[in-house]
């Protein structure tokens, strides 16, 4: 549940997981409607939202903790950005959903921080220029129903400057949406098949890898992951390796 260090200059060729191999995941997949009984916040729920995260940040700059697809796929203007690692913490695949990158015929899974471990990824700051702006349009990202609002809590990370409090989402999820320490085998065995209209849950692990491995950082467990679902989609496609 550690992360390791890695060389910065690591290409795609290096993943067993290729983007020829994410290609043969990819599938048209319909739009659907939210899960059943989840309700989209309201505009003033959301300004609430902003008002209260605004409040806590105690006046100090605003930083975002990524550990996922927020590092390569951000969606929120950002004026820096330092490495950091959350302790007590580790990425986990745990999330089921069949919506996004899944489907009713073939959930998928999505990452979450569970407890334990030490889990590295990037920080980023928001602009003090539209702080507010900035901040909903992460929070209309990342928690845009009410019944995510949970989702989102502030934890300490550490960096080359010191200790800094940072906004995190998805952190500790509880409930019937939750796979919690599912082997790898057979994370591995949905994530080469799962698929939804934004695309693959094999293309959201082959970007978070990649990402991360340019930011220097290579999780054990992620890294494990991509060789197992990469077999798995040799396998079904019966591509030779």
């Amino acid at each position: 549940m550690t992360d390791e260090p890695a060389s910065r200059d690591v290409t795609p060729s290096s993943l067993a997981l290729t983007p020829e191999l994410v290609a043969l995941t990819i599938r048209p997949e319909p739009e659907r409607d939210p899960e059943p009984g989840w309700t989209q916040l309201s505009e003033d729920e959301l300004s609430d939202l902003v008002r209260r995260y605004e409040d806590e940040s105690r006046g100090e700059p605003l930083w975002v903790f990524a550990y996922g697809s927020l590092i390569w796929k951000p969606d929120f203007d950002a004026i820096d950005h330092r490495r950091a690692s959350a302790y007590g913490w580790h990425r986990s695949f745990c999330l089921k959903m069949t919506r996004w990158r899944g489907s009713p015929q073939q959930p998928g899974l999505m990452m979450a921080l569970e407890r334990g471990g030490r889990c590295d990824g990037v920080i980023y700051r928001l602009s003090e220029e539209d702080r507010a702006g900035q901040l909903r349009r992460v929070l209309f990202r990342e928690i845009r129903f009410r019944e995510t609002v949970d989702m989102a809590r502030w934890v300490p990370v550490h960096t080359a400057e010191g200790k800094i409090r940072a906004l995190t989402f998805w952190a500790g999820p509880t409930g019937d949406r939750i796979a919690s320490k599912l082997p790898l085998d057979e994370v591995a065995h949905i994530l080469a098949r799962a698929c939804g209209h934004a695309g693959s849950c094999a293309e959201y692990l082959f970007n978070t890898v990649q990402h991360l491995e340019q930011f220097g950082i290579r999780d054990r467990n992620l890294w494990r992951l991509q060789q197992l679902v990469a077999d798995e989609i040799r396998q079904i496609h019966d591509v030779a390796a």
